[in-house]
């Protein structure tokens, strides 16, 4: 399962919204640095309206929603790329996750320490994207420097990694996220085996207060977050308040409902997160459905219809013959499968056929 890592600096809300997103106590939080050392991790479910449309139309009680995998990594401080603090222990835990979730801390209060005093989201930002950069460089430089010694041999694989690392590393030093750099589709590939940390792509978590959750446009502190990835390609922010979000977990959902609505707002900033987070880590949804249960299938972009039946079985794969397929929308519109098959909407599709987000599907395979 892909992960997605919650990182920010010390006391920003990263353990208590852990705790939301996963509606559990796993990760302790409290007012003081590096509360959290060893990473937590939760699955976490992907909430998805269309499965109880779909449950209407199978007429089954089971629904099994698709997950994805939330990673709580220790709080960074400046210098973690020389070892300060949890430096290390922070920046191997973030090399092994697939995507990050940067929480910034966009509320006063004077009872929750902020390790670098005054409140300032772009600074905080500037830290993290900094110590990542540094990591970067020591890890690009020492690649540049073993391909380098390769080139005498004419690799040429070699040869392709010392021309790119080269160009990285001016680009690294020159303060750019290894995710800005120009490149093809072939040097894409190479620089995601280069595992960098400044490549992930990057959710962002403005953490504010409640009287902010309504109407976000009125905290500064967001506005300068919005503005500041508006300059970046790939990134995206989601507001939440992680506090009213741990509120939330101790109610049934009907009150919770009610409280979201008194705060003026309509739906958890948690289910937006985890929506944000599904699809940063580039993940799609299709569904299969029939009396047993609705369920939502977890794939990548671009995959064929045999990748995504051996998301089920492995031996669905092998055995592809062919998917019947019709889009959710069709689906919920016509009201079932038979009337969808009359209207020309149900259909069967081979191998070479991409899946698409929505797509409710049954496989036809060889045992």
């Amino acid at each position: 399962m892909l992960q997605a890592g919650i990182v920010g600096l010390p006391n920003v809300g990263k353990s208590t919204l852990f705790n939301a997103l996963t509606r559990s106590r796993k990760a302790e939080a409290a007012n003081y640095p590096f509360c959290t050392i060893e990473p937590n991790i939760g699955v976490v479910e992907v909430p998805d309206d269309r499965l109880f449309e779909l449950q209407k139309i199978a007429g089954t009680k089971v629904v099994i929603p698709a997950a994805v995998e939330f990673v709580d990594i220790a709080g960074l401080v400046a210098g973690a790329s020389k070892g300060e603090g949890l430096g290390n222990k922070f920046l191997a835990n973030i090399r092994e996750v697939d995507a990050v979730v940067h929480v910034v801390r966009c509320f006063d209060n004077d009872d929750i320490l902020h390790t670098m005093g005054k409140v300032d989201p772009i600074r905080d930002i500037g830290v993290i994207e900094t110590e990542l950069i540094l990591a970067d460089i020591q890890s690009a430089e020492q690649q540049l420097d073993k391909n380098q010694k390769k080139i005498k041999s004419q690799d040429k694989d070699a040869i392709a990694n010392v021309e790119l690392l080269t160009r990285l590393v001016k680009h690294l030093n020159d303060g750019k996220p290894a995710s800005s750099l120009s490149v093809n589709e072939e040097e894409r590939l190479r620089i995601k085996s280069y595992a960098l940390l400044s490549s992930k792509s990057v959710l962002y978590a403005c953490n504010v207060a409640e009287e902010h959750l309504a109407d976000p446009s009125k905290n500064p502190y967001v506005e300068a977050v919005r503005k500041h990835i508006a300059e970046q390609s790939g990134c995206e922010a989601v507001v939440i308040c992680a506090q009213v979000e741990a509120e939330l977990c101790e109610l049934p959902p009907n009150e919770a409902k009610d409280y979201l609505s008194a705060l003026g707002v309509t739906d958890s900033g948690v289910s937006g997160l985890i929506r944000g987070a599904y699809k940063l880590l580039g993940l799609a949804t299709y569904f299969t459905a029939g009396e047993k249960e609705v369920r939502a299938w977890t794939f990548r972009h671009g995959m064929t219809a045999p990748q995504c039946a051996g998301v089920i079985h492995t031996d669905f794969e092998k055995g592809f013959i062919k998917a019947e397929i019709v889009a959710y929308a069709d689906l919920v519109k016509l009201g079932s499968v038979a009337a969808a098959r009359d209207a020309g909407k149900y259909r069967l599709e081979g191998k070479e056929y991409l899946f698409k987000d929505g797509d409710v599907t049954l496989f036809r395979f060889a045992n």
